[in-house]
């Protein structure tokens, strides 16, 4: 199955001259949806993780399901603010700005073994900082993997030495 073709570009959004790859359409379609998770676990399980961890929010569509698939915990990196209890933050920079991310305090044990998931990488910012707040947490971070990269924004060079999958990937 080729699951580009479950992928719905949408011209000018969030802004004029971005186009937006949709994973809704994916997520609609049982067979494809089905078919992205049994790709990605068969990749991860490799790892050996101890736990998944989903960045905030679409990593969380896919992170919980293969966490379930695979018989593993699953851990919600959020937005500042977004998490009950004590957390641990990582602030970063944005082109334009700053953002702070979090994950409950009691999330990881030193030395867990973790893989970190999102639906897209673009830039690699975001996944840089999640990767970063979870080694900081003592996480032993094995790889990156998403649904979506867009190779022309380079984001997999953000994270240096993590191995990173992606199943689709888009030149331009």
């Amino acid at each position: 199955m080729d699951l580009k073709d479950h992928i719905r570009p949408v011209p000018d959004y969030p802004k004029p001259g971005i186009l937006f790859y949709d994973i809704s359409t994916l997520l609609a379609h049982p067979a494809a949806w089905h078919e992205t998770i049994e790709r990605l676990a068969a990749i991860i399980e490799k790892e050996k993780p101890d736990v998944l961890a989903g960045i905030e929010s679409r990593g969380f569509l896919l992170a919980a399901p293969l966490a379930l698939r695979l018989g593993l915990g699953f851990i919600m990196v959020r937005k500042k603010g977004k998490l009950p209890g004590k957390t641990i933050p990582y602030s970063y920079d944005l082109e334009y700005g700053s953002d702070t991310i979090e994950i409950q305090e009691d999330a990881i044990k030193p030395g867990q073994r973790v893989v970190m998931l999102d639906d897209l990488l673009a830039t690699g910012g975001t996944m840089e900082a999640a990767v970063a707040l979870l080694k900081q947490a003592g996480a032993d971070v094995r790889m990156a993997a998403c649904i979506i990269e867009l190779n022309f924004l380079k984001g997999r060079e953000r994270l240096a030495g993590l191995p990173v999958t992606t199943l689709i990937q888009y030149d331009d």
